[in-house]
């Protein structure tokens, strides 16, 4: 029979888990995107920035706190003039970005079905 430790196993389909903030922190649209950008390597917030394109500068600050504080992201201030900070992954960070980035493959890879369904469905509804 289980324990009670065995049981309180975390469950991101609970709401009081913490793993589900942390899913939401990887898995939405800023976290996803800054997370693949970072596993091409180190950059610099403003190269970030670029990379993410649309992404605002305050919603790229508060994803990186995000991302850093769940153990994703490390953040590197460099003891330099002008002051330098680097992004990186941490190896934490790289597990789930490879597994992020296969799901970004195969949705790119599907691109053409997804846009055919939603020519399908706007058409059955009398076109949007």
């Amino acid at each position: 029979m289980a324990s009670d430790t065995d049981r309180l196993a975390f469950d991101v389909f609970s709401r009081q888990c913490p793993s589900r903030s942390t899913l939401e922190h990887a898995t939405g649209r800023w976290g996803s995107l800054t997370l693949g950008a970072l596993y091409e390597g180190s950059l610099r917030f403003n190269e970030l920035r670029r990379r993410v394109d649309g992404v605002s500068e305050k919603m790229l600050s508060q994803t990186l706190h995000a991302l850093e504080r769940d153990g994703l992201v490390l953040r590197e201030a460099q003891p330099v003039n002008p002051p330098r900070v680097d992004y990186e992954l941490t190896p934490f960070g790289r597990e789930v970005t490879e597994k992020l980035l296969g799901l970004i493959r195969f949705v790119e890879g599907r691109m053409d079905d997804v846009l055919a369904a939603r020519t399908r469905y706007d058409e059955a509804r009398g076109g949007r």
